[in-house]
């Protein structure tokens, strides 16, 4: 399976490559997710979490892999002072779009991520957990939804926060190819 995900991610590399250098820069991508896991409350980083969420985290690695240039929060924060509409989890996609064009992204990735416990594993110890992505990547120059995604992960484990954090990782995992495929395209 690492070998088949390995050489995905090759390929997807090599159509960025050849996307970057056809527009002489490399795409800036925007993600704006938000993640609730498990008995925690939604939180995103542009409401002033001090982290990337466990998806984010996922992505951002992907997209930075495969030669994007992901915006960090630290490169949002004075934009994010300025307009308090900025500072919600749950973000409109119209003030999304306003926050990728002061930031001069060319896409936004807006979507949430929830993980959640299943029941017991039969005759065990262990805990089954599950994790549901969504996202729509906006093109920021003409403010169009290029893309409706959604993938999800599982995960046993005895410990609750590792077995959600496991599921959102996978889940995040296959997101991230999905939106690859997409932004590979040149987000046609």
């Amino acid at each position: 399976m690492k070998k088949i995900v390995s050489l995905c991610a090759a390929v997807f590399f090599l159509a960025q490559a050849g996307f970057a250098q056809s527009t002489g820069k490399p795409p800036k991508v925007l993600l704006l997710i938000a993640e609730q896991a498990i008995t925690q409350p939604p939180h995103g980083w542009w409401a002033g979490e001090a982290d990337l969420s466990i998806t984010e985290q996922e992505l951002a690695n992907v997209l930075i892999t495969n030669g994007f240039i992901v915006l960090a929060p630290q490169d949002l924060e004075e934009t994010i002072k300025l307009r308090p509409a900025f500072r919600k989890v749950s973000i409109a996609e119209q003030d999304s779009v306003a926050l990728g064009r002061l930031a001069k992204a060319d896409y936004i990735i807006l979507g949430k991520a929830v993980g959640s416990k299943g029941g017991k594993v039969p005759e065990s110890t262990m805990c089954s957990f599950f994790a549901n992505t969504t996202a729509k990547i906006v093109r920021v120059k003409d403010k169009k939804v290029i893309a409706y995604l959604d993938a999800s992960g599982s995960s046993v484990h005895l410990e609750e926060l590792t077995g959600a954090r496991e599921a959102l990782k996978k889940a995040a995992q296959e997101l991230s190819t999905k939106i690859l495929q997409v932004l590979s395209k040149g987000g046609s």
